[in-house]
């Protein structure tokens, strides 16, 4: 028994990709889940909240607010014009804008409400209430002491005449000190839910379910990349069985016999996902004729990329087992970055920028442009020409593998 367990070992240790999967990958996941959830390390810095401004007053009130703002290190600011902040939010590009409208700087000292507005995408619900925080926290502060700078300025102008420049700007620096204070002990200048007007650009609807569609995308691709795995392990099988070498026998052409299992998975996939869609409509409501052609090239170009896929890993594979542990690492890897386990609107800001090298993420994204952005079908082509892109890539890729290690081991 101790014979043959020293057997096992020792083959075990000569399979090096066998080894590597079982080490190296595991560690590779800790960390990338380590990164999603909060980083590495307690000393690790927090990014700062990104904030677009659009600032329709231009004011010398509006101006100065956003100035301070800038100067915080726990904030991102940014100026951009209204338009293209709206189409950067509607393509998912953008989480929000804040916006000064005109009149902004007349309503200080008012009663009446402010014109100031947050314009966002209810997908991202939970960076909107970070934002929400943040601003809680300094834009208030910033705007109270600048309207009680600017009443208690023109106060003193008109009671008292001959004051000078530099003693005006004396009062005014005591007054500031003395506010910065009593705000530091609790005081508020103004409430944010009576200032803030809050304008989802893109909410849910009857025909817009948040959640509905990323369980639907996301799971959907996921299962997929196991499902056409197996397609890319079949080429393995039938080469262990004698099968593929009867094949290479007949007059199909080598590079043939890998296009004809490509096409047969292929149409496997389109089918799975069809089926996968069709049952959300009947199964939860999910609206899936909205935009037929914009979903039959989502389907096609993710059905292509992922078969691709598993035919890549075939050819870079010797064995079927070997197919099947690194098909398992990579695709909970790519779901993982990819928004298929996880929402992206959840993960840090580095996490969402690692994401595009998936092609979950594109897939995923794809949808959601279907049924959440509900964007035109030229916009959708975006993402689905990435898929398209991915798959011609891994199939030249396969090919070359193909004709290199499996036909070489027939």
């Amino acid at each position: 028994m101790l014979s043959i367990c020293l057997k096992d070992i020792k083959i075990f240790f000569i399979d090096k990709k066998a080894v590597l999967l079982t080490f190296l990958v595991p560690i590779t996941l800790i960390t990338l889940f380590a990164f999603a959830f909060g980083g590495i390390g307690g000393k690790q810095k927090s990014n700062p909240i990104y904030l677009p401004i659009s600032d329709l007053d231009n004011s010398s009130t509006s101006n100065d607010i956003i100035n301070q703002l800038d100067s915080l290190s726990s904030i991102r600011i940014d100026k951009i014009p209204l338009d293209d902040a709206i189409e950067k939010i509607k393509k998912g590009k953008m989480v929000g804008v804040l916006i000064f409208h005109k009149g902004y700087e007349d309503s200080m000292g008012t009663s009446g409400q402010i014109p100031l507005e947050l314009r966002y995408d209810q997908a991202r619900e939970i960076e909107i209430g970070i934002l929400r925080s943040v601003l809680a926290g300094n834009f208030y502060k910033f705007q109270g002491k600048t309207q009680v700078n600017d009443m208690i300025s023109a106060h003193i102008r008109e009671t008292y005449e001959g004051v000078s420049p530099g003693m005006l700007d004396t009062i005014m620096t005591n007054i500031g000190s003395f506010y910065s204070e009593q705000n530091g002990q609790g005081g508020s200048a103004q409430n944010m839910s009576s200032s803030l007007t809050l304008t989802p650009i893109i909410s849910e609807s009857d025909d817009r379910n948040l959640g509905l569609i990323q369980a639907v995308a996301g799971t959907a691709i996921m299962m997929l990349l196991f499902s056409v795995s197996s397609v890319g392990a079949g080429i393995l099988v039938e080469k262990d069985a004698g099968t593929l070498k009867r094949l290479l026998y007949s007059p199909i052409s080598p590079v043939h016999i890998l296009y004809g299992k490509m096409l047969a998975g292929n149409i496997i996939a389109v089918t799975q996902l069809s089926v996968m869609f069709l049952f959300s409509w009947i199964a939860f409501g999910l609206n899936i004729w909205m935009d037929i052609p914009s979903m039959i090239i989502m389907i096609i170009g993710t059905a292509f990329a992922c078969t691709s896929f598993g035919i890549f890993l075939a050819s870079i594979s010797q064995t079927e087992k070997q197919v099947d542990s690194l098909a398992t690492i990579v695709i909970l890897v790519m779901s993982g970055i990819g928004g298929s386990m996880i929402p992206l609107f959840v993960m840090p800001e580095i996490m969402q920028k690692i994401a595009v090298i998936s092609m979950n993420y594109w897939g995923i994204q794809g949808f959601y442009d279907i049924f959440w952005r509900q964007l035109p079908f030229a916009d959708v082509m975006i993402r689905a020409g990435v898929l398209f892109t991915i798959g011609f890539i891994m199939t030249a890729i396969s090919t070359f593998f193909y004709r290199r290690n499996i036909l070489r081991l027939v």
